[in-house]
């Protein structure tokens, strides 16, 4: 793992413009940044990256029937007792999934570690799987790149295969994201491109303008009924919202399935580390409420784990996105702290810290992206920080042996 100095392409920002990357630049800052690019050996991706991350999400599919089948985990993720049913029946019913995308930490060395799972409503999609692959194509052409050189990003084609195995051809499926919101919109603008492709309807409709009919079934802002809906809206929110009375009746498939609420949730990764101990992918963690009150069993794991908590852990809100709300603490002292914006007043997780490793100033963080059930690609985000939050860079990547 390298990264590596790169001229840019002369046109990209015209060609962002063109395709409506209209937040290349965010905050003053730039967010697409080709300046520089990753560079990783095949062996890199295909046994550290690529097959780490297709495990962990088998691993994850597994937490999600401990969880269902125990109350006690689902209080502690706060999952709402009135739709617990409802949840347990949509694994039941083997919802499939569409795509996720874990957070890695990888320095080139020792084995990725799984630092979170953005399983419900990850974004980063469009620049990940479409405007990095027409880097790298216009890289080679510019002879930037070699001819031998390649990118792992079989991202979009795994999506489309994905839709078309979940679906009869020309269903027709409803994409909805809140107005007003660039990255979100090119997020599911990707994924209606995917679904035009798998031979599949894909209408728009922004979130604040659907509604409900008289017999409980969710409409478009042109009235049509909703049969199927990929919504980037967090499961937490929607379960609280006023409509998720009508979640169980309305007749709606919803992508991501319900059982993703669990997923989505970082109170997964103490479950993981209970149920996978010592996976090499994985790190300790633990509910924050057990450091002090731990069970017997958790004890144990907790003197088990102590030669890596004793080098700080970071303190994690179950539900917490962009990095908000997250803390690190070293030597029992908080060191560097992200934003409050609300997600505070749930409940935490304390995860043993794993420093990123340091490229020029930056701190990476590799996204591996699941369609299905494997992993299809990847993106990387870097910060000056040790937090990564919404002020991050996207750095492309490619593959040199």
């Amino acid at each position: 793992m390298q990264k590596l100095d790169l001229p840019e392409r002369p046109d990209w920002r015209d060609k962002a413009a063109d395709q409506g990357f209209t937040f290349a630049d965010m905050h003053g800052e730039p967010y697409w940044d080709e300046a520089s690019a990753y560079c990783f050996s095949l062996a890199e991706i295909e046994e550290r990256i690529e097959d780490p991350a297709t495990e962990l999400h088998g691993l994850c599919r597994e937490a999600v029937a401990r969880v269902i089948g125990s109350e006690e985990l689902l209080d502690r993720l706060e999952i709402p007792e009135a739709h617990r049913d409802y949840i347990a029946q949509s694994w039941q019913d083997g919802e499939p999934e569409l795509y996720g995308r874990f957070d890695l930490v990888y320095d080139g060395d020792g084995p990725a570690k799984m630092l979170e799972y953005n399983a419900d409503t990850p974004t980063s999609l469009y620049e990940s799987a479409a405007f990095q692959w027409q880097w790298f194509e216009d890289q080679q052409a510019l002879g930037v790149l070699r001819e031998g050189d390649d990118q792992f990003n079989g991202i979009h084609e795994a999506i489309v295969e994905r839709l078309g195995a979940m679906f009869a051809p020309e269903t027709q499926l409803h994409f909805t994201a809140l107005s007003g919101a660039p990255e979100d919109y090119a997020t599911v603008e990707a994924l209606g491109w995917a679904a035009r492709e798998a031979g599949l309807g894909a209408h728009y409709t922004d979130l604040e303008k659907i509604g409900v009919s008289e017999d409980g079934q969710f409409l478009d802002d042109e009235d049509r009924v909703i049969g199927t809906l990929f919504k980037l809206y967090p499961w937490e929110d929607l379960l609280r919202d006023d409509y998720a009375a009508h979640l169980a009746t309305a007749q709606c498939r919803m992508i991501e399935p319900p059982w993703k609420a669990i997923l989505s949730n970082k109170g997964i990764l103490p479950v993981l580390w209970e149920m996978f101990e010592d996976h090499p992918n994985l790190l300790p963690a633990f509910f924050e409420s057990d450091l002090t009150d731990p069970s017997p069993e958790t004890a144990a794991r907790l003197a088990r784990a102590s030669g890596a908590m004793a080098r700080g852990h970071v303190l994690k809100p179950i539900f917490s996105r962009e990095g908000a709300s997250i803390s690190i603490v070293e030597d029992g002292a908080v060191t560097e702290t992200a934003s409050n914006d609300g997600y505070a007043k749930h409940p935490r997780i304390a995860q043993a810290y794993h420093p990123l490793p340091v490229f020029a100033g930056f701190r990476p963080v590799i996204g591996a992206w699941i369609a299905g059930e494997h992993c299809a690609g990847i993106g990387i985000r870097e910060d000056r920080g040790r937090i990564t939050q919404d002020l991050s860079r996207f750095k492309p990547h490619f593959i040199r042996d």
